[in-house]
């Protein structure tokens, strides 16, 4: 007979109906797991949230949203399909509703609570560092342009809308054209002027939404070197919507609450900083180095924190897919050896190389892989791993709540489904203990 694994992550109790007309069949506390038998491989579930009355007892709650006893209705074939979705729920709906196949005769329905993604950092304590948070970021933010294996997010999703989306990592590439700085991927113009995406930056970090969110900045010179970049960005940053004020420049990590409604400075440049207050140590978080394309990652120091980094970008082809994502992966758990320094984790899973492994094919994968033609991308792969982590079915988080931490950077990372940021955003609320992490 099918089995169904329930896995509530919502932060509330939940009543689970079998059918539209019974009773409630279960009552799913918080942070439990209940396995359900089906008849068939068909969905015909109804869940509504419930409170604890004064006995403590969980009783269902009539507040009038969603649709058939007042909850999500969920009718849903587990015969065929893709190893992992997103079901569709109600307006209204609280949470957001994953399945998981592990078999053809077990799934996992994963219910996470449903977060506001244009303000998530609001709920995070204040003395939380940047490295303790888990922040999804694009690669090539400003990459809409230039054929395949130049564009890496898609024109759907300029960057406001990734801010909204709750993108909070950009990776800004930057050429000097004319006395100016223009983004630009390789040698392909994107359209869009370092003003123009800082004026975009400042409207979100200044709105009711934005303000007690945090923007960080990767900063890379996509020109030959030139000698004046580094004066450039600094005097563009000082002109741009809210001058200094908006930046935070010191060459350490910093806490939530030193930079809500700030840009942080991640410099990949500053062969010349003496244009900057302080030189070295006033151009942001600054890379003593950065090696191309090193499969095993590579450490650096950033006073307090130490810097870890997976930047494996140059894959032979599309096959070192799977191999690509559990690296990038592994880059964002906690290691039990590391010393007591903080460890910020950053964590690149775009890849491309020519002519097996173009940008989008690493991230979105071709074919119909759920079908077995094809090849499923790092995206997919990602969300797929993510979902077995907060399921509980994976050997890291059976040893308790799944702890993954860092900056998480990606290609069309919209694709194949807008769920996988949420997906990320979720473990800043798991595995914290009260003491550590800066949690209070």
């Amino acid at each position: 007979m099918p089995q169904l694994s329930i896995v509530n992550r919502s932060g509330e109790a939940i009543s689970c109906h079998r059918d539209a007309e019974g009773g409630v069949s279960e009552i799913i506390q918080p942070s439990t797991t209940v396995a359900i038998q089906l008849p068939t491989l068909r969905l015909n579930l109804t869940l509504s949230p419930c409170v604890s009355d004064e006995k403590e007892k969980s009783t269902p709650v009539h507040d009038g949203w969603g649709s058939g006893l007042n909850g999500i209705v969920i009718g849903h074939s587990l015969t065929f399909g893709a190893t992992w979705a997103v079901l569709k729920a109600s307006e209204g709906s609280p949470w957001i509703i994953y399945r998981l196949k592990i078999t053809r005769e077990h799934h996992y329905l994963l219910i996470l609570p449903r977060r506001d993604m244009t303000q998530y950092l609001s709920d995070i304590p204040d003395s939380v560092p940047l490295s303790s948070v888990t922040l999804p970021g694009t690669h090539d933010t400003m990459a809409f342009y230039g054929g395949s294996f130049a564009q890496c997010q898609s024109v759907d999703n300029p960057l406001a809308v990734q801010l909204s989306h709750g993108i909070r990592v950009l990776d800004i590439r930057l050429a000097v054209k004319k006395h100016r700085l223009m983004a630009y991927h390789g040698r392909y113009p994107q359209k869009a002027s370092f003003q123009d995406i800082l004026a975009v930056i400042h409207a979100f970090l200044t709105s009711e939404q934005g303000r007690r969110e945090t923007i960080v900045i990767s900063i890379k010179e996509e020109d030959p070197p030139n000698e004046g970049f580094s004066t450039l960005v600094h005097r563009e940053i000082l002109k741009g919507p809210g001058g200094k004020a908006m930046w935070y420049l010191d060459n350490t990590v910093p806490t939530l609450g030193q930079v809500r409604g700030k840009i942080v400075l991640f410099s990949r440049f500053g062969a010349d900083a003496e244009s900057w207050d302080g030189g070295d140590e006033g151009i942001g978080i600054h890379p003593t180095k950065w090696p191309d394309s090193v499969k095993e990652g590579f450490t650096w120091p950033c006073k307090n924190t130490t810097v870890r980094i997976h930047d494996w970008y140059r894959i032979p082809s599309f096959l070192y897919i799977p191999e690509k994502t559990e690296l990038a992966l592994s880059n964002m758990k906690p290691r039990p050896a590391e010393p007591q320094t903080p460890t910020l984790a950053i964590s690149f899973f775009s890849a491309s190389s020519f002519p097996f492994a173009s940008p989008p094919t690493v991230a979105r994968g071709f074919g119909w892989p759920q079908a077995g033609v094809g090849v499923e991308g790092v995206n997919g792969r990602l969300a797929r791993r993510l979902i077995d982590l907060l399921s509980g079915d994976d050997e890291y988080s059976q040893k308790g709540d799944p702890r993954l931490r860092g900056w998480v950077l990606l290609d069309f990372y919209n694709d194949p489904d807008p769920a996988l940021a949420p997906l990320l955003v979720e473990f800043n609320f798991l595995g914290r203990v009260k003491g550590e992490e800066g949690w209070s």
